[in-house]
């Protein structure tokens, strides 16, 4: 399905401010991104407690270059089949806001790669993979990438241009740990 954005009547009913508290809730969203995504194998690699680095890498249906654009774009989404209305209370996603993508990328450096699973599904007739960048907020052009078929999410420098909110953060296992177990309560519930 393609990413829309979705209409400003859903927007008010569903805005939630989507909040990225630590190194852990960040690969909830991106786990989630993920297995919405149909993956059927997510790789997470995290440096100093996902403080620097936080990548996820799945084999899901991946985006083409508009899709990818829009993806971190608030409020636009793949996973709400709507023209003028949502039926909100028929929601089979773990996720369908549209606002962890940006809501990540305006308190670090996030770079998508994607290439979708099926390249006729590719819009613009481009083939291949694509990265996004999108530094403190601000989205960067997307471009050509090497990437297999699916997604790769690059998280680094997680609050370093909001550095008090790096003083709330655990020590660097502590986070690792939150991390670990997010994942293994997602792996237990989408094996």
């Amino acid at each position: 399905m393609s990413v829309i954005r979705l209409p400003e009547a859903v927007i008010n009913r569903i805005a939630a401010g989507e909040v990225v508290e630590r190194p852990a809730s960040v690969v909830k969203e991106l786990m989630e991104n993920a297995v919405d995504a149909g993956a059927t194998r997510i790789e997470i690699a995290t440096a100093n407690g996902g403080k620097t680095l936080i990548r996820v890498r799945d084999d899901g249906a991946g985006m083409g270059r508009h899709d990818l654009v829009l993806a971190v774009e608030r409020h636009c989404t793949s996973k709400l089949p709507l023209k003028d209305k949502a039926d909100l209370l028929d929601i089979r996603t773990l996720g369908f806001r549209g606002e962890a993508l940006p809501s990540i990328g305006a308190v670090s450096r996030l770079t998508i790669t994607s290439r979708p699973r099926d390249e006729r599904t590719q819009d613009d007739g481009d083939d291949g993979a694509w990265s996004v960048t999108v530094e403190g907020g601000k989205t960067g052009e997307a471009k050509p990438a090497a990437l297999s078929r699916g997604t790769q999410v690059e998280v680094r420098d997680l609050f370093s241009n909001t550095p008090a909110r790096l003083k709330f953060l655990r020590s660097d296992q502590a986070e690792t740990n939150a991390i670990t177990d997010v994942f293994k309560r997602m792996a237990l519930a989408f094996p």
